[in-house]
C-alpha cells in the first residue's frame, strides 16, 4: 500500500502516516521501480495500535519504547510499561463507545425509547453514569 492507501484504510491523514513514518513508528519498504513508500498490512496493524494508544493519550516517544519491544519480541518488562497507567482509562473508553454503539444501534433499528435521547447519552459520558447501559433493557419494549 503507498501512504494514501493506507492512511485511508487507517483511517487516518496521510501526514499522519508520513509523520509517524519519519518518527521510525511506521517502516515502510520502497518500491526499486519508483521509490514510493510501500506498507504492508504489519504497517496497517501499527497504524491501529499507534491511533489506538494515542486515544488513550499515550506520547509518541511512549509508543515507540512499546513497539520497539514489540520489534524485540520482548517478553519480560524491567521497567514499567506505559500503557499499564491508562489501564482504567482503556475500560472506561471501551465502556464509553460500547454505549454509544447501542445508541447508534438503537436508533438505526427505530428502537429509541422516549426515556433515552441524545441529550442523556451526552449527560452520562459527562457524568460517568453510563445512563444506556441502566436503560437498555427498556430498548427492547
Amino acid at each position: 500500500m503507498r501512504v494514501s492507501e493506507l492512511a485511508q484504510t487507517g483511517g487516518v491523514t496521510a501526514e499522519t502516516v508520513r509523520h509517524y513514518t519519519r518518527e521510525g513508528l511506521l517502516q515502510p519498504h520502497r518500491d526499486p521501480r519508483n521509490g514510493y513508500q510501500l506498507y504492508d498490512i504489519e504497517s496497517l496493524g501499527r497504524l491501529r495500535f499507534i491511533d489506538c494508544l494515542r486515544s488513550l493519550g499515550v506520547s509518541l516517544p511512549e509508543i515507540k519504547q512499546i513497539l520497539s519491544w514489540a520489534d524485540q519480541g520482548t517478553v519480560e518488562f524491567n521497567e514499567p510499561v506505559p500503557l499499564a497507567t491508562q489501564r482504567r482509562r482503556l475500560h472506561l473508553r471501551t465502556q464509553e463507545l460500547q454505549v454509544i454503539a447501542r445508541w447508534l444501534d438503537n436508533m438505526n433499528q427505530d428502537k429509541m425509547t422516549e426515556s433515552f435521547c441524545l441529550k442523556e447519552l451526552i449527560e452520562s459520558l459527562g457524568t460517568g453514569k453510563l445512563v444506556f447501559e441502566a436503560n437498555d433493557s427498556r430498548s427492547d419494549h
